[in-house]
């Protein structure tokens, strides 16, 4: 079994970056207005990229208000949650406003970062639901693509694998 993935998922596009490899680099705008860089977060705090298929779809929905309720203790665990979304960032921000979520979201419009790091469903036109933990020193720890739209992964879960990164 590919040791990026958990027992339920299928595999990531061997284009995506592999555990103990450097995360890739990328810039997004972000719904605070302002770009944010992965590089800049190097050093600082680990980081979970979450990427989700579509705003204002139930599970995507249900996924992002979770990140935003259970902010605190993601930033208690010294992680900055990163949702990712091909969706354009006006419709991110009508989302963040409609729910009242507390967690930045980025967008991925041009589909650039879902390719470089192979979630991206060419098909659809949108990432597929994955999540890639990325340690302080950019290096990625633990990578998981759900097998289906409507699964996702809990807090718990991954408050646990960031828990393993100490």
């Amino acid at each position: 079994m590919d040791p990026r993935t958990s027992d339920m998922a299928t595999s990531i596009s061997s284009t995506a970056p592999r555990v103990g490899e450097l995360a890739p680099d990328f810039s997004l705008d972000s719904t605070a207005g302002t770009p944010v860089r992965l590089s800049d977060l190097r050093g600082q705090r680990n980081v979970l990229l979450a990427f989700f298929p579509l705003a204002f779809t139930s599970t995507c929905t249900a996924e992002v208000c979770e990140f935003s309720t259970d902010f605190d203790r993601y930033a208690g665990a010294n992680v900055a949650v990163l949702p990712i979304s091909v969706d354009s960032v006006p419709t991110l921000r009508e989302f963040k406003a409609k729910h009242s979520i507390r967690v930045e979201m980025l967008s991925d419009f041009r589909r650039d970062v879902s390719r470089l790091y192979g979630v991206l469903d060419e098909d659809r036109f949108f990432a597929r639901r994955a999540y890639v933990l990325i340690d302080r020193h950019g290096l990625v720890r633990w990578s998981h693509i759900e097998d289906q739209l409507g699964h996702r992964r809990q807090t718990d879960e991954l408050l646990a694998r960031i828990g393993e990164l100490d």
